[in-house]
């Protein structure tokens, strides 16, 4: 297993257990070791599946979200998470403070914002050296 998903709703959690489940696809829960659940897949899955799974995660995380800002007792979660593929195609997780995380649901689908802490994660991890601009 290597693909790892996190959720801080169990149910939203269960939901995405029952999604990859119905596309044929195993699944290992555990509790994340900050808060909420990380959900691990098989990395070898076929593309157009994970195409699929990674939609379903958008939605699920969209609605996360939806969640999060809906909370108004003093027990709102202070971390959201988006699933990055390393360089090196090791995936990993991004956890952003939950007040960032709004503003970038608030103005950005939840691709563009995978997509964004993506790059970012890239650069990170690939530094470039050397003057912001230059004449190419």
């Amino acid at each position: 297993m290597a693909n790892e998903y996190i959720f801080f709703d169990a149910a939203l959690r269960d939901r995405f257990v029952g999604f990859v489940a119905g596309q044929g696809v195993t699944s290992q829960s555990r509790p994340d070791a900050m808060e909420g659940f990380v959900v691990a897949l098989a990395d070898d899955l076929a593309d157009e599946i994970e195409e699929l799974i990674e939609a379903e995660y958008a939605t699920l995380m969209a609605e996360q979200v939806d969640l999060v800002e809906a909370a108004d007792d003093g027990d709102t979660r202070t971390l959201m998470a988006v699933a990055v593929t390393l360089p090196d195609g090791q995936p990993g997780v991004v956890r952003i403070p939950a007040r960032y995380a709004r503003r970038l649901f608030a103005h950005f689908s939840a691709d563009e914002v995978h997509e964004l802490v993506g790059a970012i994660a890239q650069a990170v991890a690939n530094p470039v050296t050397g003057p912001l601009c230059r004449k190419v």
